[in-house]
């Protein structure tokens, strides 16, 4: 059973970018790890966003430039995932100067674990009355106290660093091996991480299967002497799992831990009392009822109104130079290579790294997708793609979130995923939509989120992709004196999935010369939220949309001819459409491409470089070996394909305009 979980440290990283993202990943393993009785993490994934690096605007008041962000960011979860002998696999980056205020940092974990442990499913986990409580790992200290609360609002004058925890993966990897050992031994009935809230979260949510607890707080184990009760109950401090013991395992339990350098505490006793009993030093410090603790907070009830905003529609240049423009977007950051971030990752620890994140004949290309092989005793192994689309925001929230779902299943779909085993995360980042002084448009900000979620409901059932997890951070704003800053309402939607036999996974990079290339899915004129329109100083309003049931048909027709072994090389067309798609093909493979504009499935384009630059969703650039070209284009019939060129020997990339005439031809060197 595969495992997967995406989790946000968004706050602590714009106050302590090494220890937010360190902590962010640290921390997102244990979730993975704590599912049913325990998972082997096989991979990490991480996606940032972040105002520019070359940011030259004052810096309101407390904020870190976004270089420092960006780098102090990618070393803590570089040392969070590479200690920890976890592959980071999969991820991205995406930059907006809206991200100034908060940066947003995904970080990601799939595991697996048995189908069935001890004769049932290992998804299946009880706390019984009791059992004891046992927490392992790190000891408690003042670091992350506030940390759920600090990052539940936006940042401010007062934000507390203090609130950021402190990460160490290698006493979590001790506690890992240590744990798997006893969940094989059968040493615990039930176990979760300490993460928002602390021991409070963790024995809370446990406490539902018994009905209660007695906690005594004085037992924990410190950092240092001084915390009051509430500290202990709260803290976030790192590396510790919470688990329900059974008496008669007991001293197996803890002499385990002993063995393996493991440090363990019995804290207190799942009861059945119905209460929420915290003791300290034998005195009672807390008691509550387990129904009002779970229950007593009643639901809020807010107003949404949906008003479409209208923008500048970008000017497009009476005679542009495509080869140019082409150029100018390969080199914005949304699109230019992310190489010196992903070197710096080990994504073939473990031994089961596939697909890569750079491919190609220089492994330089930009993988569409990750795929592993979790079990190096099987072929079948498991793909891990995303979607995030944070720009068409500015336009519509629906439209982006479906963009995003569909960015994130086509992903796994170019590299093999099968389609029938899929699953979806959803993480919710938006800026805070609760109207008030400080947010006269929170009705509009709501709508947003309404509008995003429809359309999570609306493609994820066309898609047949459940949503098996996510998470919402909802007050990623900047606000001090008369400053305010708003991260544009983001989704990011995460897709695992399984790939029956790694060897027929298909790489983004052309393959040899003569090769046929084709264009799957039909181009409209759609540069709303565009790098195109950026590029022209824009926005736009006609943002891509996602028409999802013929969408859904081609992925299954271009499934099926992968499954077939007919396709030599797939990649997406994402940020910079169709002619970033071609140029990434074509230096992936060190090959060169010529294609004919008039040639690609479209609707109402009459202009080359909105052919060239649309971002239309659900979009492939396909090469096919000549041999394979008539079964290849039987399966994907009526599915909006059409070969629309060659892969040529001559590294260049050549492309005839609508009327015939050479409008395109760029050395890939240039590129």
């Amino acid at each position: 059973s595969l495992v997967f979980k995406v989790e946000t440290h968004n706050s602590p990283s714009a106050l302590d970018p090494y220890g937010g993202a360190l902590t962010g990943i640290v921390g997102v393993n244990r979730d993975p790890f704590g599912t049913g009785m325990g998972a082997k993490l096989i991979c990490n994934i991480d996606v940032f966003c972040f105002a520019s690096p070359f940011f030259d605007k004052p810096l309101p008041a407390r904020l870190l430039h976004p270089k420092r962000i960006m780098e102090g960011v990618r070393l803590g979860v570089e040392h969070g995932g590479n200690k920890s002998g976890i592959p980071t696999v999969n991820g991205s980056l995406v930059f907006d100067e809206r991200f100034a205020g908060k940066p947003l940092v995904f970080c990601g974990t799939v595991g697996i674990m048995p189908a069935k442990h001890l004769g049932k499913p290992s998804e299946d986990k009880l706390a019984m009355a009791g059992d004891q409580i046992v927490m392992t790992g790190g000891r408690i200290g003042k670091d992350g106290i506030h940390g759920a609360t600090f990052s539940s609002e936006e940042l401010h004058e007062g934000s507390p660093a203090t609130a950021v925890q402190i990460g160490d993966p290698i006493t979590q990897k001790k506690m890992f091996d240590c744990l798997l050992k006893a969940r094989d031994l059968g040493l615990y009935n039930c176990m979760t991480d300490n993460g928002a809230g602390g021991l409070s979260s963790s024995v809370g949510e446990m406490a539902q299967d018994t009905g209660g607890f007695e906690l005594h707080l004085d037992r924990a184990p410190l950092k240092y002497a001084g915390l009051q009760p509430w500290e202990i109950f709260v803290s976030e401090a790192q590396e510790r799992m919470t688990l329900a013991v059974p008496p008669a395992k007991l001293d197996e339990f803890m002499a385990l831990c002993a063995a393996m350098d493991v440090e363990a505490t019995v804290l207190g006793t799942f009861t059945n009392s119905g209460k929420f009993h915290l003791l300290y030093e034998g005195k009672t410090v807390g008691y509550m009822d387990m129904e009002f603790v779970h229950k007593g907070l009643p639901p809020m009830r807010m107003v949404a109104r949906w008003v479409p905003p209208k923008h500048a529609e970008p000017a497009l240049p009476a005679s542009p130079d495509l080869g140019r423009t082409l150029r100018e977007l390969l080199g914005r950051l949304n699109v230019c290579s992310k190489e010196y971030i992903i070197r710096q990752y080990d994504h073939e620890v473990q031994g089961g790294s596939v697909v890569k994140p750079l491919t190609g004949v220089a492994n330089d290309g930009p993988s569409d997708a990750a795929v592993i092989r979790p079990l190096l005793d099987s072929f079948e192994g498991v793909v891990i793609a995303h979607g995030i689309c944070p720009r068409y925001s500015d336009i519509d929230t629906y439209h982006m979130a479906a963009a995003a779902i569909d960015e994130g299943v086509r992903n796994a779909v170019a590299v093999g995923a099968n389609l029938t085993v899929m699953a979806g995360l959803d993480n919710f980042c938006w800026c805070d939509p609760i109207l008030s002084d400080k947010t006269p448009d929170g009705p509009y900000k709501l709508a947003q989120l309404v509008r995003a979620n429809r359309a999570l409901d609306d493609i994820t059932r066309v898609y047949g992709v459940p949503c098996i997890s996510g998470k919402d951070s909802m007050k990623n704003d900047y606000q001090i004196g008369g400053t305010k800053i708003s991260i544009p309402p983001t989704l990011l939607f995460s897709a695992v999935a399984k790939i029956d036999d790694v060897r027929k996974a298909v790489t983004m990079d052309a393959k040899r010369a003569g090769d046929l290339v084709y264009v799957l899915g039909i181009t409209f004129p759609e540069l709303g939220g565009s790098e195109y329109a950026a590029l022209l100083g824009a926005i736009g309003n006609h943002v891509p949309k996602v028409r999802a049931e013929q969408a859904m048909a081609r992925y299954r027709a271009l499934s099926r001819a992968m499954a077939q072994g007919l396709v030599a090389s797939c990649h997406d067309c994402s940020d910079g459409g169709l002619g970033v798609a071609l140029a990434e093909t074509a230096f992936a493979g060190g090959l060169g491409l010529a294609v004919d504009l008039a040639e690609v499935p479209n609707e109402g384009i009459g202009r080359d470089d909105v052919l060239l630059f649309s971002e239309s969703t659900s979009r492939f650039v396909v090469t096919v070996r000549p041999e394979h070209e008539k079964g290849f284009q039987e399966i994907m019939t009526n599915t909006g394909t059409a070969r629309v060129g060659v892969v040529t020997e001559a590294p260049v990339l050549t492309a005839l305009g609508l009327t015939g005439q050479t409008v395109l031809k760029e050395a890939l060197a240039t590129l």
